[in-house]
């Protein structure tokens, strides 16, 4: 990984969204390279937060502040004049965005649009990826996965506000990126990821860990539903050679990329479940049907792209992924020192990427 680290080492890195889950992680690994990170979200997502358990405040500059504030975000930006830029920042609950369409829109999409302006008029170089989702895609339930030049759009708030932000990239990157040599773009779509300090709700293996560290039954919605299940980790990895392939090569600049498991990871919540009893012993659930919002029943993602252009591929089987998410909950309630299991977990993996 020293290639890779090499690309990040002392640089200025604005991360958007670092105080969610994804975001906490993706700091945390950055700043174990010695980045230079400034962070960028309203507020904290969710009670506990993964930020706070990785205490991450007082190793990075952690500004508290809305995305859809242009004036100041661009002054921001501006001041720090980054050499990368990572916008997580985003309502990623879809059945928040049932209950809350207007901000799920503004956030979304006027938060990518409001990144994009402010980085528009940089003079200094600056590479920037954008994480979208794979629900920006129009969901036909195919099987063979959705590739990059598939359709775009959504039904549900949710989807639709990320295929409104896919639009708002394609468009800033035609009007006005492409032309700045200084300046590289690439998109970033992913799926169900899954992870310790995920602590969001209505997602599946957070609503588990609340339950099963009381004792109780988890309530499972739509127990059928297959999801493309992957580490969080092998995802911020293909954000990171995404980054540093858009460094080295404007061949892949205003590009999209899909970073999706293997083909045998396509598993249905009921089978997510059971590998998770293997390790949490007294886990059980109760299965009720909830219809009160649409959910897609098949998400499949094609990653053959990341795979020729970034060299970028899965490393961690289903079980894997499962075992390395249960065990960072067990030590978490077991109050063992969050930050060092974390970047173990990260040294762990890439010595699997390196071997």
């Amino acid at each position: 990984m020293k290639n890779l680290k090499k690309h990040f080492y002392k640089k200025k890195i604005i991360i958007t969204g670092h105080t969610g889950f994804k975001g906490s992680w993706l700091t945390l690994w950055l700043q174990s390279y010695g980045a230079k990170i400034f962070g960028i979200s309203n507020g904290y997502p969710s009670n506990p937060s993964n930020f706070k358990i990785l205490r991450l405040s007082n190793k990075i500059n952690h500004k508290i502040m809305d995305l859809r504030n242009l004036s100041k975000l661009k002054k921001m930006v501006n001041k720090i004049k980054p050499d990368y830029i990572f916008h997580l920042a985003a309502q990623s609950l879809v059945k928040e965005s049932f209950e809350n369409p207007i901000t799920t829109f503004t956030t979304n999409s006027i938060g990518t649009c409001n990144v994009l302006e402010s980085t528009r008029h940089l003079k200094n170089k600056c590479v920037i990826v954008i994480i979208t989702s794979d629900k920006s895609y129009k969901n036909l339930e195919i099987k063979r996965g959705y590739n990059e030049e598939d359709l775009i759009g959504g039904v549900d708030p949710y989807s639709a506000s990320k295929g409104c932000a896919e639009l708002i990239i394609k468009s800033y990157y035609e009007s006005f990126l492409k032309k700045k040599s200084n300046i590289r773009l690439g998109i970033s779509r992913a799926g169900n990821v899954i992870g310790g300090g995920d602590w969001s709700k209505n997602r599946i293996i957070p609503d588990c860990i609340r339950a099963w560290s009381k004792g109780s039954f988890v309530s499972v919605r739509n127990r059928k539903s297959t999801r493309p299940w992957q580490h969080v980790l092998e995802v911020l990895y293909g954000y990171l050679k995404l980054a540093a392939e858009l460094k080295k090569n404007k061949n892949n600049n205003g590009h999209a990329f899909n970073f999706g498991p293997k083909k045998n990871q396509d598993k249905t919540v009921n089978s997510l479940l059971f590998e998770s009893k293997k390790h949490w012993i007294s886990a059980k659930w109760l299965f009720r049907e909830d219809k009160s919002f649409a959910e897609s029943s098949l998400l499949k993602l094609n990653s053959s792209k990341a795979n020729k252009r970034l060299k970028w591929f899965n490393n961690l089987s289903f079980f894997e992924t499962v075992k390395m998410t249960i065990l960072w909950y067990l030590r978490y309630f077991n109050d063992e020192n969050m930050y060092e299991f974390s970047i173990d977990q990260i040294k762990k993996y890439e010595k699997k990427i390196k071997n």
